[in-house]
């Protein structure tokens, strides 16, 4: 075995608190005065556009402007380590080379965290958030639909991945999107046309009025726009939040159960989270499937560790192995990296990193992400305050390829 790293010895709380609380001042955040400091980062009526002085209240007390249902936690709590003291971490980004302090100087992070095994390597807040904050996920939910799916299936909830979604959701029958196989929802090729461009004028707007903003009945309702299929299903990758609201109302039809008490039950009480999650709720009290899972950042980094552990924790399997393998491998070749239309490929709702060992990444608007390589159990979270259409995902994955390289003895390149 090899002998313990010097940052893996542990800090007391309050002493790591202190060294958390040190780097949180050496530099400024990024766009602070336009981001709302003068009025203490404010809380506004609810908006999918909101102004630059809303948004770091929006992305970090979600629920408390939009409607919504909590998470329960359980008694236990998966307990995490901490470094005693930050590791050096470098990173190359065009010609530039830097630290986590020059990253969070330049980036929007409301919270960054790594996790390396059950320890807690850099935990760093800005924008005056706290460890008690719960980060709005935005498109990371897509994949916690898809784990929660993998576990229908091995409940027997859903009989089959080849079941089309009208057989759950009786209300889609005969629509395309009822008469589209879960398969292809997980893998975002159901072939209905949906245009998802963040304009505020595409069908993801009309998706958030229907369902973020309460303007249909909720539930299937939120889907009846979207009624044209323009190729075969399973045939090519195209992103579309709608096929993820698909199968959260399949999860609904097939379980029984809201959404949240399902995650509750089947994630969030046997991962050990520290603390109560919520989702978004519409009009008819169904979760938005595609976006809206509200966590503290040390929970949002649990999930990735569990990921990392292919679904277990503590001995325990929560989610099925084979299923977690399956969701962050590429199915076929249309979902690889490089033929999706992004350098990034994709499995089940889960983007997928290009390389020679697996890894994955959790992605959401405005530059939310959980980074997973579970052959080294190496997790890196940030939830964001980023903008919709520069989330500075580029640097976010040269920062990530640099804290594997770093804690491998390896100058960044």
């Amino acid at each position: 075995m090899r002998a313990p790293r010097p940052w893996l010895r542990r800090l007391s709380p309050a002493a790591f608190a202190a060294a958390v609380l040190a780097h949180g001042v050496a530099h400024a955040a990024p766009d602070e005065d336009l981001l709302g400091r003068a009025d203490g980062y404010p809380l506004c009526p609810k908006s999918l556009r909101p102004e630059p002085r809303c948004l770091v209240g929006l992305v970090s007390r979600f629920d408390e402007v939009f409607p919504a249902r909590v998470v329960e936690r359980g008694a236990w709590v998966w307990p995490l380590r901490r470094a005693a003291a930050e590791p050096a971490l470098r990173y190359r980004h065009g010609n530039e080379t830097g630290g986590i302090d020059d990253y969070l100087a330049r980036n929007r992070a409301t919270g960054l965290l790594v996790v390396a095994g059950d320890t807690i390597l850099v935990e760093r807040y800005q924008y005056d958030r706290t460890a008690a904050h719960r980060m709005q996920s935005y498109s990371m939910a897509k994949t916690v639909v898809a784990m929660l799916v993998g576990i229908a299936v091995a409940d027997g909830r859903i009989r089959s991945v080849d079941d089309l979604a009208e057989a759950y959701v009786p209300e889609l029958r005969d629509t395309p999107y009822g008469r589209t196989r879960l398969r292809h929802l997980l893998t975002m090729s159901s072939g209905v046309r949906f245009s998802e461009t963040y304009s505020g004028f595409d069908d993801v707007a009309l998706l958030g009025r229907l369902s973020l903003l309460g303007e249909s009945a909720g539930g299937a309702a939120t889907l009846m726009p979207f009624r044209t299929r323009e190729r075969p299903s399973g045939e090519r990758f195209h992103y579309a939040s709608a096929d993820t609201q698909v199968l959260g109302l399949v999860l609904r039809g097939a379980t029984g159960r809201t959404l949240a008490d399902y995650l509750s039950e089947k994630i969030w009480q046997p991962m050990g989270a520290e603390a109560n999650a919520s989702w978004i709720v519409d009009a008819g009290g169904y979760e938005a499937a595609y976006v809206g899972i509200n966590a503290t950042l040390r929970d949002w980094g649990r999930l990735g560790m569990l990921l990392a552990n292919d679904g277990a924790v503590a001995g325990r399997q929560v989610i099925p192995a084979a299923w977690v393998r399956a969701a962050t491998t590429p199915s076929a070749k249309p979902f690889e990296p490089g033929m999706t239309g992004l350098m990034l490929g994709y499995g089940y709702q889960t983007w997928i990193i290009g390389g020679g060992d697996r890894e994955f990444v959790l992605r959401g608007l405005r530059g939310q992400a959980i980074y997973v390589a579970p052959k080294t159990k190496l997790v890196m979270v940030q939830t964001s305050a980023g903008n919709v259409a520069t989330p500075s995902t580029g640097e976010l994955l040269s920062l990530w390829i640099g804290v594997q390289r770093s804690l491998a003895g390896t100058p960044p390149h």
